[in-house]
Formats: structure tokens, C-alpha cells, sequence
């Protein structure tokens, strides 16, 4: 609830692909770092500079807040990585304009009358075995090395300085999906984190992922006062490709019975420990099938329809990307997505990206290296999906993404600053496509709940800040 007393339920997005950049969300392969490296080497140091410069400025701006505000939604959840706050060759010595950044944003969204949550996306030494913590490998090794705890502790305590008087921000996200297989280290570090942040600023609210990408809450025992624990709350028919819904989905059989099933299961802690719930991502991905698409907005309708039931807080993902899953995209006809037009097209047939690829035309490749896995290791099953997951792992989004960085290079040859620039500027919201149907079912269900209400945004009589109802 606000501070005045009063309950607020958030209704969010995800600023995916911003201050934290994905591979499905803006078209490059592999991770950021790596698309980051390339376009330096092809742009150069202020062509590559004038291009994040405008992409920053462009993919987030006062247009895109006042839509996310038109549709009913309340909230931003902003996830950002560590390298915009910090160099690897100069741990704890803190760069002004990663600050700089998050400052424009929150602005924007006090501008807009929206909360801004702060999402530590990717930390130093990768807190998941995926892309979106900038990984180039499988292996998670901020659970194994205390010095990459300890910077993501001195980054904290000096956000939570920063912003702990600032009412639009609604609470601090502060690892996003982590992946301990050990299940070891993740309590104690979060008892660490929690103690550090609540020295600095013991108002605002923490949200807190459960283990295994946020799915797995069994390392929590007593809850931190002042604490939401998050689930993400992704459903198969809104991703497998083939899949229906109602129907089947990699065989099993999905409808809203199942999906609220699957709901109840991630937010058990929750509602043991009475703590509010907040389902810090979810969503389908729509494939311009008409058909497939009504089937996931129909899934769509029913989770928001869950989570309402429930007295759920949700971030849908994602704000913006070039047509997988954005609430606007790109024009495919805007001069980046035609330059990048190849590397797209060879992402898709090799089954390069993770989110939105699937694996039909390298099965010829896969299919024996699985063969042979399920012959000579048949106990072998991988943290965190298991042998399968992990081979698709090793060979699509590592073994395949990485020489491809090259091919997204070449893409970029003889590109001038101002070219650059203008390229970046195919993500402004004046540029890019509404995804109509998706505005709609949200901007539907949010006057309902408005009717109830239950939304109240920072720009509230009171601009009150959010607060748990534990502690």
C-alpha cells in the first residue's frame, strides 16, 4: 500500500532492451557486450557513440511514458546492467552516467504519474547461465566469487542513497533471475544485500526473485519486512511454437484451469507468508499468425484475469522490441531493420536466439548430439532445465550466436556517425508500430480494475510510495 495507507497494485511493463539490452528485443546475436564490440570496430569510437547516445535517448523517451500511461498501466519496471554503472577494470569506482540515465527515466515517469521499479538485470560475473545477464558462457559464476557479491552490495547502497527520498520510485528490483544451483548462496547473499540496503533506505520496498529465474522460492524462510517476492509466471502455449490454447503445448494439455494451476505453484511462499505477489514478468510472443495470436491474447486475458482474482501486481514484458513480443516494435521497414534484414534471417534459420527461435532447421545438428547424450550420459540432467535445454544452450545460443556477431559487424561497414545516429532513431515511439490488439486487451483490462480501484500511480494526490503490508 502508498505510504498515505491506501493499497496500490501495480500494473506494469518491462523496459526490456534499454539500459539492458537483449538479442530477441533489438536484433543482434549473442550479448550485449559482444553486439556492443562489433558495432565499435565497424562504427568506430563516435559513430558507436552517437548511436548508443540516440538509442538511449530514442527507445525510452516522453512519448513512449504517456502511452504506457494511456493504456491504464501505473508502473515501469526498468531493468539496467551493471556496466552502465561500473567498468570491469575498475570495480567500485562508479560512472556518472549510468545514474545519469536512470535519473531521465524516473523523471519521465513522474512526468507520465507512473512508479519506476529498479531491476539489476545483469551483474558482474552473471547471475544466470543465459543472454540476458550479458553471458557469453553457461556458467554462473557470481555465486562462486565473493567479489562480484561484494560490488553488487556497493552498487546497491549507492542507488538506494540516491533514490531513497524519491517518491515515483516504487522499490528496488536488485538481481533479476538469478540461477544458484547450489541453492547455497543465494539466502545468506539476499540477508547480506537486504541489511546493506536497508542501513541506506529502510522505506522503500524490495523485491526479491526466487531462485532458478525466479520460480523456485524454497531457499526463503521468514520474510524481510517491507518485501514483495517476485515470481515470473511464463506459460508454454504463449511460447512453444505449435502450441494452442486452449490445447496442447509439447503435449501437455493447457487451458485457464492449468495456467492458474501453474500460478498457484510459483506464489506458494507468497501466500503462506501472507506477502503481496507480484509477477515481475510474463507474457506470450506473437508470431503474425492471426490465429496463434488470438490464442495467446486469449491466454493473455486469462493470466491478467488470474492475477487479478488473486490481488496479483504484474509487469508484462516487454515495452518495446523489432515484433516478437513489444508492446510497440519497430517499422520493418525502418532503415535499421532493413540494414540488419541478413543477420535476422539467419538468426531465425539457425535458431540462434533463445527467446522466439526454435530449433527445426539445425535438427540435423541436434538430434545426434542428444542421441548421444541420452546414450552415454542418461543421468546426466544440467542445472537449471536440464540435457536438453543445455545442449540447445551450448550449440544455438553460444556455439552458432557467436561467429555471428561478425556477420551483425559487416552489416555496419562504412556506416557514417550521422548514419548511425539516424539508425538508432528507428526505435522512436513516432517511428515505430503499436501493436493494436495487445493495447486493446490491456487498456480493457485496466479500466475494469480501475473501476475497482485499485491503481494509483506516483502522480496520485499524496504521490504516496508504495509499501508491503509485512513488517
Amino acid at each position: 500500500m502508498a505510504s498515505s495507507g491506501e493499497v496500490v497494485t501495480l500494473a506494469g511493463v518491462g523496459l526490456g532492451g534499454w539500459l539492458n539490452m537483449e538479442n530477441f528485443i533489438t536484433g543482434y546475436p549473442g550479448t550485449e557486450s559482444q553486439q556492443r564490440k562489433a558495432l565499435r570496430r565497424a562504427l568506430g569510437e563516435e559513430g558507436c557513440r552517437r548511436y548508443f547516445d540516440r538509442f538511449l535517448t530514442d527507445f525510452f523517451d516522453a512519448a513512449d511514458a504517456r502511452h504506457l500511461a494511456s493504456l491504464g498501466l501505473n508502473s515501469v519496471r526498468i531493468p539496467f546492467n551493471y556496466r552502465h554503472f561500473e567498468d570491469d577494470d575498475r570495480p567500485f569506482a562508479h560512472k556518472a552516467e549510468g545514474f545519469a540515465w536512470l535519473d531521465r527515466a524516473i523523471g519521465l515517469c513522474a512526468d507520465a504519474g507512473l512508479y519506476a521499479i529498479l531491476d539489476l538485470h545483469a551483474v558482474p560475473g552473471f547471475q544466470n547461465q543465459n543472454w540476458h545477464s550479458d553471458n557469453p558462457t553457461h556458467w554462473a559464476s557470481f555465486w562462486t566469487h565473493r567479489h562480484f557479491q561484494d560490488r553488487v552490495v556497493h552498487l546497491w547502497e549507492a542507488l538506494a542513497d540516491r533514490y531513497r527520498d524519491n517518491p515515483t520510485v516504487a522499490g528496488y528490483n536488485p538481481v533479476n533471475e538469478p540461477a544458484d544451483p547450489s541453492g547455497e548462496v543465494i539466502g545468506p547473499f539476499y540477508a547480506r544485500l537486504e541489511r546493506a540496503i536497508r542501513a541506506v533506505d529502510p522505506r522503500h520496498v524490495l523485491f526479491l526473485d526466487g531462485n532458478r529465474y525466479s520460480t523456485d522460492f524454497s531457499a526463503f524462510t521468514e520474510p524481510f519486512a517491507n518485501t514483495v517476492y517476485t515470481a515470473h509466471d511464463y506459460a508454454l502455449p504463449g511460447m512453444a511454437a505449435g502450441s494452442e490454447y486452449p490445447g496442447m503445448a509439447r503435449g501437455e494439455y493447457f487451458d485457464r484451469q492449468v495456467v492458474e494451476e501453474t500460478f498457484l505453484r510459483r506464489t506458494e511462499f507468497m501466500r503462506r507468508t501472507g506477502t503481496p505477489i507480484w509477477i515481475g514478468e510474463f507474457g506470450p510472443v506473437y508470431t503474425g499468425d492471426p490465429a496463434v495470436d488470438q490464442s495467446r491474447l486469449r491466454l493473455l486475458r486469462d493470466q491478467l484475469d488470474i492475477y487479478r482474482a488473486h490481488g496479483a501486481s504484474w509487469a508484462l514484458w516487454t515495452s518495446k522490441d523489432i515484433g516478437l513480443q513489444g508492446l510497440v516494435y519497430a517499422d520493418p521497414q525502418s532503415p535499421y531493420l532493413r540494414r540488419i534484414a541478413p543477420v535476422l534471417e539467419k538468426k531465425a534459420r539457425l535458431g540462434v536466439d533463445s527467446w522466439g527461435g526454435v530449433d527445426t532447421g539445425i535438427r540435423d545438428v541436434l538430434g545426434p548430439i542428444e542421441e548421444l547424450f541420452a546414450r552415454e550420459f542418461p543421468d546426466f540432467q544440467p542445472y537449471p532445465w536440464g540435457r536438453r535445454a543445455w545442449v540447445n544452450l551450448l550449440v544455438r545460443h553460444i556455439l552458432l550466436a557467436e561467429p555471428m556477431v561478425g556477420d551483425f559487424e559487416r552489416c555496419f561497414a562504412g556506416v557514417t556517425p550521422d548514419e548511425a545516429a539516424e539508425l538508432a532513431g528507428s526505435f522512436a515511439f513516432d517511428r515505430c508500430v503499436v501493436r493494436t490488439p495487445l493495447a486493446d486487451a490491456l487498456r480493457d483490462h485496466l479500466a475494469a480494475r480501475s473501476r475497482l480501484g485499485l491503481e494509483r500511480g506516483p502522480g496520485s494526490e499524496g504521490r504516496g510510495r508504495p509499501t508491503t503490508t509485512q513488517g
